[in-house]
């Protein structure tokens, strides 16, 4: 069976594993789910990941969370752009996730980038996700 929506089943993991207080989560591994793994990584929301196999072969990332005195650092995870609606952006109209302080996740034709390198680089193009 396929999934329709893999980057917000990894978002949902990730929020899940946050809530039971997990140190790690797993989820399949895919070229788009590493690169926004990656950004999250840079921004600092989690501590890092890994690709490995499971016990049938099949490519899976183990993410590793990260947590301040106990408290998950993500407070918000959420998808923007969804299967059922696209949302793109240009570079000068990404939106700013709690005045600066989230981070909106960004695939540009540069690869999956955060806003403020988007911003940057002057390329716009599908929001992702934003997190805080």
């Amino acid at each position: 069976m396929s999934m329709s929506d893999p980057l917000g089943d990894m978002l949902s993991r990730i929020r899940n594993g946050q809530a039971a207080a997990h140190k790690q989560v797993l989820c399949p591994a895919s070229k788009m789910r590493a690169s926004v793994l990656e950004v999250l990584k840079e921004s600092g929301y989690i501590r890092d990941f890994k690709a490995q196999s499971d016990n049938e072969g099949h490519p899976q990332f183990v993410i590793d969370l990260k947590y301040d005195e106990g408290r998950p650092v993500i407070k918000i995870l959420q998808r923007v752009s969804k299967p059922g609606r696209r949302v793109y952006s240009a570079a000068s109209d990404i939106p700013r996730f709690y005045n600066g302080l989230g981070v909106t996740i960004v695939s540009t034709p540069r690869g999956v980038r955060a806003d403020q390198q988007a911003r940057d680089q002057n390329v716009g193009g599908e929001l992702l996700c934003q997190v805080f």
